[in-house]
C-alpha cells in the first residue's frame, strides 16, 4: 500500500491532450516560477488546457500556460499568462529538439503537480496531431471497450 505524500498534489491536468493528440513518449521538466505564482499553484489556480511548449534558443518554454495571479501580492505579483522557463538536461534538450524540428512532433503539457519534494514539476508530452479520422476511431474503441466490460460484468 502506498501512504500519499502530502506534498505532492495534482495542480492542473490537460485532459485534452490524449484526444487531440497521439503520446509517444512524456518526460518530466520542472518550471522556473516566481513566489506569487507558487503560492497561486497552491491555492490550485492554474490552466495548462491551451498551452504548448517550445525549444527555442537551445531552451525549452511553456507558452501560454495560465497561473491566477495571487491577490495577496499586490505591487509584486506576476503576469499571469507569460512565458515559463522550462528545465530538462541537455541529453533530454536535443532529444526534444530533434523530435519537434525535424520530426514534426508537437510537444503537449499533460499534467503540472507538487512532487514529493514539494517542487512543481510539469509532464510534457511528445505528440503527434490526431486527424478528425483517428478521433473518431479512438472514440470508437473507448466505446466498444465500455461495452465489453459491461457485458462481461453481465455476463
Amino acid at each position: 500500500m502506498k501512504i500519499s505524500d502530502p506534498n505532492s498534489k495534482l495542480i492542473s491536468e490537460n485532459r485534452r491532450a490524449r484526444f487531440d493528440y497521439a503520446i509517444e513518449d512524456d518526460i518530466e521538466a520542472g518550471i522556473m516560477l516566481l513566489g506569487s505564482e507558487v503560492k497561486s499553484l497552491r491555492q490550485g489556480g492554474s490552466n495548462i488546457a491551451d498551452s504548448y511548449a517550445s525549444v527555442e534558443g537551445g531552451e525549452l518554454w511553456l507558452i501560454n500556460g495560465y497561473i491566477a495571479p495571487y491577490l495577496q501580492a499586490k505591487t509584486w505579483g506576476h503576469e499571469e499568462r507569460r512565458r515559463r522557463k522550462l528545465l530538462v538536461s541537455r541529453k533530454e534538450m536535443s532529444r526534444l529538439w530533434n523530435a519537434t524540428k525535424r520530426e514534426g512532433m508537437t510537444l503537449v503539457p499533460l499534467r503540472m503537480y507538487f512532487n514529493e519534494r514539494g517542487m512543481v514539476k510539469i509532464k510534457i508530452g511528445v505528440a503527434k496531431g490526431k486527424k478528425a479520422a483517428d478521433k473518431r476511431q479512438t472514440s470508437a474503441k473507448r466505446d466498444w471497450d465500455r461495452q465489453k466490460a459491461r457485458l462481461l460484468k453481465q455476463g
